[in-house]
């Protein structure tokens, strides 16, 4: 395995995040379990889920399969980067969601107990929240470092401005501020290239891309079309709007002798910005063939031809749009 700091931060990360979204809905909780013991026997040491997972309204079913999966012992808690989110909705309380003080401290108190620990490694605030300052934001989560509840703060689904804006207010507090921030990006959505990447580059923030497979289309859609998150039917949409792209796309992943998932992260890892993309395995399967990405070094002349089946925005901002 592979390891690099997360962002500008001391903290060493796996390449590769365990991404957990799928336990309890679609991996039952012994696969999970299965799945995390080899994780851990892979290197990964970096485990990423959120207070809401499970879609079982504030019952946090992701967090107590990982909860119960921490306490058989073996000093797994010891072995990984455990980090969650806070903002969704977990109750029917208006203050029950948010990024209010007064969430922030429920919200984390609950979710340390669901994942059976007293601290968390990185906490992520999982949108942004117009309606609360900063000051209160900042406030909240300088109480949860002092107590020792929480060790490092990170974003998700930030925009480039809010990144700024974030760490400039935390850097007047005295205080670390984001230390990663999680994005959606992969070849299919490069939206993030404009703005949120560079933001990231300049205040020393790593990026953890989640969806570095587009829902799946990028791992195969055409030859797997109708199975897992393909037979969904916005992946439906998907497949047909970029079927030309994905013709091209796994053309060249065959010349190359490369499957279309491995060379779909490995595009996203050969970012200096990336830290670590998630990978979301369902099957034991898939996270042992998740490791090849590591292996692939990509050449300009591949990465050329990527750009040329997946254009992106055309570069960063202002240059991409203005001269």
């Amino acid at each position: 395995m592979i390891y690099a700091n997360l962002g500008r931060s001391g903290l060493k990360v796996s390449r590769l995040c365990l991404g957990t979204m799928n336990f309890g809905p679609d991996t039952s909780e012994k696969e999970s379990h299965a799945i995390m013991d080899q994780a851990l026997d892979l290197g990964i040491n970096f485990f990423d889920t959120a207070n809401v997972y499970g879609w079982k309204k504030g019952e946090g079913w992701t967090e107590q399969i990982i909860g119960r999966w921490l306490a058989q012992g073996g000093s797994r808690r010891e072995q990984i980067v455990l980090a969650t989110k806070v903002y969704g909705r977990m109750g029917e309380g208006e203050n029950e969601r948010r990024l209010s003080a007064y969430h922030i401290g429920r919200a984390c108190d609950e979710s340390l107990k669901r994942l059976q620990t007293d601290h968390i490694d990185l906490y992520q605030m999982h949108h942004i929240d117009p309606e609360t300052p900063w000051e209160e934001i900042w406030q909240a989560m300088e109480q949860l470092v002092q107590q020792g509840k929480v060790i490092y703060v990170g974003s998700s689904n930030f925009a480039g401005w809010q990144i700024a804006t974030a760490n400039q207010l935390a850097n007047r507090r005295n205080f670390m501020g984001l230390v990663s921030e999680q994005s959606i990006y992969s070849l299919q959505n490069r939206a993030i290239e404009l703005e949120v990447i560079p933001a990231c580059r300049a205040y020393g923030v790593g990026l953890i891309p989640y969806s570095p497979l587009a829902g799946g289309i990028l791992g195969g859609a055409l030859e797997k079309v109708k199975k897992g998150r393909r037979a969904s039917e916005e992946a439906q949409e998907l497949i047909t709007k970029h079927h030309p792209q994905l013709e091209r796309y796994e053309s060249l992943c065959k010349q190359l002798g490369e499957t279309p998932a491995t060379m779909a992260l490995a595009w996203v890892l050969a970012n200096p910005v990336v830290t670590s993309p998630i990978i979301g395995p369902r099957t034991m399967d898939q996270l042992k063939s998740n490791m090849r990405a590591l292996e692939i070094k990509l050449d300009d002349s591949t990465i050329k031809k990527l750009d040329e089946i997946w254009s992106g925005p055309g570069g960063e901002a202002p240059e991409a749009y203005a001269w």
